[in-house]
């Protein structure tokens, strides 16, 4: 239940998320421990009431820093690091405002074979806690790979990001030298 438990934090999953995932993934059951053709995988309910269990006896930070602990002896480590994407704001192309015309600073782009007109957000989150810590607004047809030192920290130790970032090795090297 242990194991389950640093699972469903490391890749943040819901409870029936980890269910779903001892049963679809040979990687976690081995992880786990669990042979499902001899027993079967605790069920959403059970993963529930262990860590209300875990809650109740305030043992859940200690046994992470247990884990943790027993991680640096071994000369391993949890990344933390930051994702990275952009997202493509689509709006009208209306011109219905006073001056009737488009706002500057929308503009449009071609994904696959579909046009958007309007913004782009550029999105840094933090990869264990899921929290956004930088954004970008631009116009779409700006390249997402345009701002990635903006949305580095500059203490990730890893850093994520779709093919758009491929080959942006030296920006990631000088603005999070760690990672």
């Amino acid at each position: 239940m242990l194991h389950i438990h640093y699972l469903q934090h490391v890749f943040n999953l819901s409870d029936p998320a980890a269910e779903k995932a001892l049963y679809d993934s040979q990687a976690v059951r081995a992880f786990v421990g669990i042979n499902i053709s001899c027993e079967p995988a605790p069920d959403k309910t059970t993963i529930l009431k262990f860590r209300h269990l875990l809650d109740k006896h305030d043992l859940g930070t200690r046994v992470f820093e247990v884990i943790s602990t027993h991680l640096d002896e071994k000369g391993l480590f949890l990344r933390k690091g930051t994702m990275i994407d952009a997202s493509i704001i689509h709006t009208p192309r209306s011109t219905k405002n006073e001056d009737k015309t488009r706002n500057p600073v929308m503009h449009q782009t071609k994904m696959g074979n579909q046009w958007y007109f309007g913004m782009k957000t550029h999105i840094g989150v933090n990869h264990v806690t899921k929290m956004v810590h930088s954004v970008v607004a631009t116009a779409d047809n700006v390249y997402d790979s345009t701002n990635l030192p903006d949305l580095l920290l500059g203490s990730e130790k890893a850093v994520w990001g779709d093919s758009a970032y491929t080959g942006q090795a030296a920006v990631i090297l000088q603005f999070a030298p760690s990672a």
